[in-house]
């Protein structure tokens, strides 16, 4: 309860987050380097970095450009590896109380295995977001997330080695969004989070070349909110999972779209690379928008559009 209004939400297998504001992975590092802009506790978890089997030196630069209100990035899953990650960035994490869940990323089915073991023998891990869905890496990620069977076994495979909440992330690089979300579904998923990054590419006019290193990127920001939004609502209505949505998420207004087209929590992405500060501010932003519309209840919106 914050401001007389209820916030808490429940994202599947029994974890209740203290409000539906979390961070989106890869857009806030591993949480402690946000620390002197946000009370990471305020927030309903922290998504961490995509954690591979093996450190991650990502992608050659150029990796980063800016677009008309949004960002392409090709990244590349830069990350310290799951060793590391339990050395040095888990215990802090722990240590403040945060609500943690890991990203987790690989090349091939095993990579994923291997991760969440070795994830599973620690404290403080309140879900895993499995990445399905990266467009930046030439194995894994799209590779899994375009194939329905490939998805459904890989999932089912994670799930049979932990009692964990367990989320897919989804890419919206595909025909049908909600035949992955049924297959992540099948293979055991709790909920799904939603959407990752669309590929984009922009190009130097004068050097007639593509402007990253790697040629296309992840698009992410407010130029594909209303994309990822009707994503959110055809998921919704094709099954019966909780939903985080991700995409392009500045204001509570946004946040109450999502959650009106069938999101019971959402990521911010983006946003945090133009305001550090921004996930704490969306928390109360919500809570005072819920109390100018007469909203006690955050879960009311979830999926309460007027047909």
């Amino acid at each position: 309860m914050s401001g007389g209004v209820r916030t808490e939400v429940d994202v599947g297998r029994g974890l209740v987050l203290r409000n539906p504001i979390l961070t989106a992975s890869g857009t806030f590092g591993y949480g402690l380097e946000y620390e002197p802009f946000v009370d990471l506790t305020a927030l309903g978890g922290i998504v961490v970095k995509g954690i591979s089997p093996a450190p991650r030196a990502g992608n050659p630069p150029p990796r980063i450009v800016e677009t008309p209100s949004g960002m392409l990035n090709a990244i590349g899953l830069q990350n310290v590896g799951v060793e590391r990650f339990v050395r040095e960035k888990l215990p802090a994490l722990r240590e403040r109380g945060a609500v943690v869940i890991v990203n987790v990323f690989g090349s091939s089915e095993a990579d994923y295995v291997a991760v969440v073991e070795a994830l599973e023998r620690e404290q403080g891990i309140a879900a895993y977001e499995l990445n399905l869905s990266c467009p930046n890496v030439d194995k894994g990620g799209l590779a899994f997330g375009r194939d329905p069977d490939a998805m459904r076994a890989l999932t089912r495979a994670v799930r049979e080695r932990t009692g964990r909440p367990l989320w897919v992330k989804l890419t919206p690089n595909v025909t049908d969004i909600a035949e992955m979300a049924r297959a992540a579904r099948d293979g055991g998923a709790d909920a799904v989070s939603l959407v990752n990054t669309y590929v984009g590419m922009v190009i130097d006019v004068e050097r007639r070349r593509p402007v990253l290193a790697r040629r296309t990127g992840g698009l992410s920001g407010p130029a594909i909110r209303p994309l990822a939004v009707a994503a959110v609502d055809q998921v919704h209505r094709a099954i019966d999972l909780p939903i985080i949505g991700i995409g392009g998420i500045t204001c509570a207004r946004d946040v109450v779209e999502f959650m009106l087209a069938g999101a019971r929590a959402v990521q911010v992405g983006t946003a945090n690379y133009n305001d550090p500060a921004i996930a704490q501010k969306l928390v109360d932003e919500l809570v005072s928008w819920c109390r100018a519309h007469g909203v006690g209840d955050v879960n009311e919106l979830v999926g309460a559009l007027e047909e």
